[in-house]
């Protein structure tokens, strides 16, 4: 059924033009684009597109999936869109597929903050695990965690990374971000007045305080790889045959980082304590299992529980980003009391080694 105003991005012309200068679309040309279904995120809005040609096009897609911005966020303090058409033109460009999502065009209006994402329709051949918050099987968490892997591997210590792939932050750039998570954190801080412990706190302020010596690994650019940053379990799509790979989408926090970041994230920051500890070790195994097959080298296990530990740690300032960008407290306040337990059950806070 129809439902909305079809996107300006999404007319019959530049959906020819997008699968044309993709190679999947020779012949004919798409003549008719009808909304299937459509729904907003928190953060962005997706049409499912159903198309008509005006010959029998070979191969070309009948459906299409399009992302683009909400219109009360264009030009606003929300810039995953942008960096997210960036993933897609600067990363995905430059890899195998069968990661992502084929994405057929990727735009980012600079005068008007207006940006849109065209992709290949998976709804027939995957599916995501389970409706949020329910956390999938074991054996569908290590499917993503092996993807995850694999991925992490791909980009492992790789030259192009912070010179013609993402950036390094430098000394400089994380003085400002350490600036600005200080005034999100004051602003967070406050909005919760006696909600926020007198503990934790004392836990933000010893993070702070010691955040140029856990810098240091960061710094250190070695054993790094690009991580997608927002990766929790539903942003990812499973095959729903055997022909298929698990495939990783909404790349709009993608960075430069320590791949336990990715992990940390999915896990410690989303899961409650009783299925993260009977889960986590077992999908740590794994992860490590697959870098090491993919070819990773000089990054025992150990390391891997170090850098683990440290991402657990970092991830407590998670919330106070998705307060300071508008995520609705139904999911941050969540992610507060699971990030505080995974810290207190790992000894994350021996880390600041004070």
């Amino acid at each position: 059924m129809t439902t909305g105003s079809l996107p300006e991005a999404a007319t019959a012309e530049q959906v020819t033009d997008a699968l044309r200068k993709s190679g999947v679309l020779v012949d004919g040309r798409v003549t008719h684009v009808a909304i299937e279904r459509s729904f907003a995120t928190v953060l962005s809005h997706f049409f499912q597109l159903r198309l008509t040609y005006d010959t029998d096009a070979v191969d070309a897609p009948a459906s299409l999936m399009l992302k683009a911005g909400l219109p009360d966020r264009a030009g606003g303090p929300w810039l995953g869109g942008r960096h997210e058409v960036s993933f897609y033109k600067e990363v995905a460009s430059a890899m195998p597929t069968g990661y992502v999502p084929r994405c057929y065009d990727a735009h980012w209006d600079q005068d008007t903050g207006a940006w849109h994402l065209l992709f290949e329709d998976l709804s027939k051949s995957h599916f995501v695990a389970t409706q949020w918050p329910l956390p999938p099987t074991l054996a569908q968490c290590e499917s993503i965690i092996r993807t995850r892997a694999r991925f992490h591997a791909l980009w492992w210590d790789d030259a192009r990374l912070g010179a013609t792939v993402g950036t390094w932050q430098d000394a400089g750039a994380t003085e400002q971000s350490f600036k600005r998570l200080m005034e999100q954190y004051g602003s967070f801080a406050d909005a919760l007045g006696d909600r926020l412990s007198t503990e934790r706190r004392e836990h933000y302020a010893r993070l702070f305080d010691a955040a140029p010596r856990l810098m240091e690994r960061y710094h250190s650019h070695r054993h790094m790889t690009i991580i997608q940053g927002d990766a929790h379990v539903w942003n990812c799509f499973l095959p729903i045959g055997d022909n298929a790979d698990t495939r990783i989408f909404d790349w709009d926090a993608w960075r430069i980082d320590v791949g336990s970041d990715d992990l940390a994230y999915m896990m410690a920051l989303h899961w409650y304590p009783d299925l993260r500890v009977r889960f986590e070790r077992h999908l740590l195994d794994c992860y490590h299992e697959e870098l090491v097959i993919q070819g990773v080298q000089d990054y025992d296990r150990r390391a891997l529980q170090d850098d683990y530990r440290l991402s657990v740690l970092w991830q407590t300032t998670t919330p106070i980003w998705h307060h300071a960008v508008g995520i609705p407290p139904l999911i941050w306040w969540n992610n507060v009391e699971r990030i505080h337990l995974a810290v207190d059950d790992l000894g994350c806070r021996d880390l600041f080694g004070d």
